[in-house]
């Protein structure tokens, strides 16, 4: 018999656009032979399932189950396609837990954690596992003056949300006086900000999941950006950034990389699939850890796709391979 799947996208930020594409490409690359997918889009009016005759059902969020014709429909597992709140932030994953419903990412903990740029970042650092740069946590209301943040951490610096995605709002800032007016962007979308120091050198993104409980890293891509850094546009619009997978380094840093990579994906017991964001500094060549996204885009345009397709694997293989972790996990 089939195991019943629900794709859940949409979510409640800027970034529903980005999910209801990454649904898509799951959705297209699902086994239809061992899979019922049910597609399920999330927003503030309501959980809704489109069926194919195009009646909309909202979801019993008693129990997350859909009643069609009459037939009450109870899922095996549910693949998170959510970026943002409440899908990526922990909310999602701590309501189904609630009901006792595996997902196919981290469990609510460690996605809270995640997150939060900032307090991910702290443990990060703490393990020594690889480099943080420094950074400042701003919270709106709390009275701190740009020349107090400028005591703390050194320009060039990057002001982005503490728990936004797809590099919405973020300011690369090169001067005192561009420095509250990037702030400001950040506070129209939420109340925490991080203002983290620039590292100069080259970026890099890799996957980590796990597979019949193996621990498995996809080859790693070098993002190049034709833009100061690799913003919204950038990450959505094909020409903007050369996305090289597998990235054209030495199998030294390949190695350090993918090994950086590991060790994070352990250290916060991640599941399912997380990317990790890299910058290798020039001249020196030690890693600095960007963040860790646990539910990285997967449209045409992402990277996951790109660096399962380089492992030689096909996106149908790597998709089951989730479903199957989360259903033993259960």
């Amino acid at each position: 018999m089939k195991k019943k799947v629900a794709l859940v996208a949409g979510g409640y930020t800027g970034e529903y656009e980005i999910s209801i594409k990454t649904a898509v490409t799951i959705q297209n690359n699902i086994d239809p032979e061992r899979y019922e997918v049910y597609k399920i889009i999330i927003d503030r009016s309501g959980w809704k399932y489109t069926a194919p005759d195009g009646s909309v059902i909202e979801v019993n969020r008693q129990d997350f189950s859909l009643n069609i014709q009459g037939q009450k429909i109870i899922f095996d597992t549910v693949f998170i396609a959510v970026h943002g709140t409440p899908g990526e932030d922990g909310k999602f994953q701590g309501y189904l837990e609630m009901l006792g419903i595996p997902f196919t990412s981290c469990n609510a903990i460690v996605s809270g954690l995640t997150f939060n740029k900032i307090y991910c970042n702290r443990v990060i650092e703490q393990s020594g596992l690889v480099k943080v740069s420094r950074s400042l946590h701003v919270i709106k209301g709390r009275g701190m003056t740009t020349a107090q943040i400028l005591e703390s951490v050194q320009l060039p610096v990057f002001v982005k949300p503490a728990e936004g995605g797809s590099s919405l709002a973020t300011t690369k800032v090169k001067s005192p006086d561009q420095l509250q007016a990037a702030l400001d962007a950040v506070f129209a979308f939420e109340p925490q900000a991080m203002v983290e120091e620039f590292v100069q050198g080259r970026e890099f993104s890799i996957g980590v999941y796990h597979d019949k409980g193996q621990l498995h890293i996809l080859p790693a891509t070098e993002i190049i950006s034709s833009k100061e850094f690799f913003d919204y546009e950038a990450k959505y619009t094909p020409g903007v950034s050369n996305e090289v997978t597998p990235a054209q380094v030495d199998e030294a840093i390949a190695q350090k990389i993918a090994l950086a990579a590991g060790g994070i994906y352990d250290l916060l017991n991640c599941k399912g699939i997380c990317r990790v964001d890299f910058i290798l500094e020039e001249g020196s060549n030690e890693l600095y850890v960007l963040e860790i996204n646990t539910i990285p885009g997967q449209s045409e345009n992402s990277l996951v796709p790109q660096q399962v397709r380089a492992a030689g694997m096909t996106l149908l293989d790597f998709y089951a391979a989730l479903i199957e972790e989360s259903l033993k996990n259960e």
